[in-house]
C-alpha cells in the first residue's frame, strides 16, 4: 500500500525535530515536506499534494488555525492541529479533523499516538486514493480499447459554492484522451492559480489558469482567471480562449454564463456543458443557450450538491437534459462522447 504523505507545519525548531523523529519511525508515513510558516506550507501543499497535514497553531506571521480557515474553502486537506487546549473549538471550526492539546511540554507528544491519529484523520481520503489508482488503470485500459475522444469536441464546466471539491471529484475521473475543457469556478483573483495547481495534481489531465490565446486541447483544462471573463473563439479551426477584464455577468467575474454563451455560439452541437453545485443562477441561461444550440447538457443532482442553486435554476428552465450525481459526472461525459447523443 502507498505510504501516507504527510506535511509537517511547525514553527518551533525543537518541536519540529521531535515530530520528525516520531513520524519517521512509522513505516506507513512518508513526510514529503516541512514548513515553519503558513506561506511556505501553502506552497508545499501545491508542490507535494500531501494526504494529511500536521499543523501547529504557534506559527510566525500567521497563526496555524487562521491559515487552516483560509485554506479549507480552496483546498480541503485532512489536518491534525497541535495547540494549547483553549484553541480546540477554534481548530475544529476551521476544519481540523483532529486536535492534540500541547502545553509547551514536547515530551507529552510521544504519548499522543500521533502517527495513528494522522492515519485516522486521512482515513477515507487515503483509502480512496489507493482505490482510485486501481480504477484509473482499469479505466484507461478500457478506454484504449474503444474509440478515441472526439478531437473536435469541447467540454465546458461551471461551478460555485462547493465546487472546489466537486470539480476535483470529476477531474479524478478524467483521462488524457478527454477533449479540451474550459471551466469557471467562482473565485477571487489569485486563488484560481493556486486552485489550478491543485487540480493539476489530482489526476491524469493537466490544468492551468488560462491566458488569452491558449488553445483548447485534449487532456487539458483551462480555468478562467479570478478577475477576468473567459470566452472561447474559433481561429483556423481550433478553439482558443479570450480572457479579458469586463463587467460582471449574472453578478460574477468570471461568469459561467459568459463562458457557456460563447461555447453555444462557437461550438454548438460539438459541446458538452456541465453545471455543478453553486448558489444563485449563474450558468443557467448559458446552459440553456448551449442546449438550444445542440449541445449535450448535464446538471449535478440535488442530493450531491452542497448548494442546489445554479443547477436547480438550469433544470427548471429546461437547460439540463441529464441530472447526474457528482460521482457519475465523469462517466456520463465519456458516455455522451461515445454515443454522441
Amino acid at each position: 500500500m502507498e505510504r501516507l504523505k504527510v506535511l509537517l507545519v511547525v514553527g518551533n525548531l525543537e518541536m519540529r525535530r521531535r515530530l520528525v523523529g516520531i513520524l519517521g519511525a512509522d513505516a506507513d508515513l512518508d513526510m514529503v515536506a516541512e514548513a515553519n510558516n503558513a506561506y511556505t506550507a501553502r506552497d508545499k501543499i501545491i508542490e507535494c499534494a500531501p494526504n494529511v497535514m500536521l499543523l501547529c497553531h504557534d506559527l510566525p506571521r500567521m497563526p496555524g488555525i487562521t491559515f487552516l480557515g483560509k485554506l479549507m474553502p480552496q483546498r480541503s486537506i485532512a489536518t491534525v492541529v497541535i495547540a494549547e487546549p483553549q484553541f480546540e473549538d477554534e481548530a475544529y471550526h476551521a476544519g481540523a479533523k483532529d486536535f492534540i492539546a500541547c502545553r509547551n511540554n514536547y515530551e507529552t507528544l510521544e504519548n499522543e499516538n500521533i502517527c495513528n491519529r494522522l492515519k485516522k484523520a486521512a482515513g477515507a481520503e487515503w483509502i480512496a486514493a489507493e482505490k482510485r489508482a486501481c480504477v484509473l488503470s482499469a479505466a484507461q485500459a478500457h478506454r484504449s480499447a474503444g474509440n478515441e475522444a472526439d478531437m473536435t469536441s469541447i467540454i465546458a464546466i461551471g461551478a460555485s459554492t462547493g465546487g472546489t471539491e466537486a470539480i476535483a471529484t470529476v477531474v479524478r475521473g478524467l483521462h488524457r484522451d478527454i477533449p479540451g475543457i474550459v471551466m469557471v469556478q467562482h473565485m477571487p483573483e489569485g486563488y484560481t492559480q493556486m486552485y489550478a495547481h491543485r487540480l493539476d495534481s489530482e489526476g491524469e489531465v493537466s490544468v492551468k489558469e488560462a491566458v488569452s490565446g491558449d488553445v483548447v486541447k485534449p487532456g487539458q483544462i483551462l480555468l478562467a482567471p479570478g478577475d477576468k471573463q473567459m470566452r472561447i473563439v474559433k481561429i483556423n479551426g481550433r478553439y482558443q480562449v479570450e480572457c479579458k477584464h469586463g463587467p460582471r455577468v449574472t453578478g460574477h467575474c468570471p461568469s459561467v454564463d459568459a463562458l457557456f454563451e460563447s461555447v453555444a455560439r462557437v461550438a454548438g452541437k460539438e459541446a458538452i456543458g456541465v453545471l455543478m453545485t453553486g448558489m444563485g443562477s449563474d450558468g443557467a441561461k448559458g446552459l440553456l443557450a448551449m442546449r438550444n444550440a445542440g449541445a449535450r447538457t448535464i446538471g449535478q443532482d440535488e442530493k450531491t450538491c452542497i448548494v442546489y442553486g445554479m443547477p436547480k435554476v438550469a433544470y427548471e428552465i429546461g437547460a439540463v437534459k441529464w441530472q447526474v450525481p457528482l460521482e457519475q459526472i465523469a462517466q456520463k461525459i465519456y458516455y455522451l462522447l461515445d454515443k454522441r447523443q
